[in-house]
């Protein structure tokens, strides 16, 4: 994973990346990808509610 350096040794991101693909069988790679795109889309819900939130405090805030 080439964004490594965009997280610290032993955070579970780096760990994930690091583990060993070879074992999985194509039914268990499959698993992981679901799960890793449920993760994906709860992340960019997350975003998506701060990011309301920072347009909400900017419009409060803005210069008139």
């Amino acid at each position: 994973m080439d964004d490594e350096d965009d997280f610290q040794p032993g955070e579970p991101i780096v760990e994930l990346a690091r583990e060993d693909l070879d074992p999985l069988s194509v039914e268990e790679l499959d698993a992981r990808i679901r799960r890793l795109e449920a993760e994906i889309e709860r992340v960019k819900a997350h975003k998506a509610g701060k990011t309301g939130h920072m347009s909400a405090a900017d419009a409060l805030f803005a210069k008139r």
